[in-house]
């Protein structure tokens, strides 16, 4: 029955983001309907007139969502601003193995080295730590009847994924982060 549950909510959550019919209010009712998204081809480009935030890391970036439109395209801004969850084995950064640095694509924030990504299975770019303790937030989340741990920007408190407890060593951990929540900046030298 669960499992018939499961499937009813994400394929609700996905009709509704098929129709555009999820607006800033409805993130947490699409966080409890699954909230996947499939990507169009022509939605999964990058804006040209993206620009990176050069604001402290203690400072907030706040934005209007007439903002947040303008500057992310329609996947990563259901994925970053409503929560929602990109299909498994279809991002962006789910094979990349360049080296550098994966930053929020809302603001820029410095949120996981290359040097921590590993192959997890998951159908999602999986971290075993992120680049510092101050990068990401976490969330208590008991959507779809689960228990888990959502993790969001720090700095603009966009949706990134969650953290288990099933990772490699050192940590343990596995922070399982959509591509469409992140941009990548390469490393000096490459």
């Amino acid at each position: 029955m669960l499992k018939y549950l499961l499937i009813l909510t994400l394929l609700v959550g996905s009709l509704a983001i098929a129709a555009n019919q999820i607006n800033p209010d409805s993130r947490t009712r699409l966080k409890r309907a699954g909230g996947f998204f499939l990507p169009s081809a022509a939605q999964a480009e990058e804006p040209a007139n993206r620009e990176k935030e050069t604001a402290p890391m203690n400072d907030k970036v706040q934005k209007s969502e007439i903002e947040w439109k303008s500057t992310l395209t329609p996947e990563q801004y259901q994925v970053s601003r409503c929560g929602g969850t990109e299909a498994p084995f279809t991002g962006k950064y789910y094979k990349h193995k360049e080296d550098g640095v994966y930053e929020c694509v809302g603001c820029g924030n410095d949120l996981f080295a290359s040097t921590t990504k590993y192959e997890s299975g998951s159908g999602w770019p999986s971290y075993w730590q992120p680049i510092n303790d101050a990068a990401l937030t976490e969330i208590k989340d008991i959507s779809l009847g689960m228990v888990r741990t959502e993790i969001v920007c720090s700095k603009c408190e966009g949706h990134l994924g969650h953290v288990f407890d099933d990772g490699p060593p050192p940590t343990g951990k596995r922070y399982c982060v959509n591509s469409a929540s992140l941009g990548f900046r390469k490393a000096e030298g490459k």
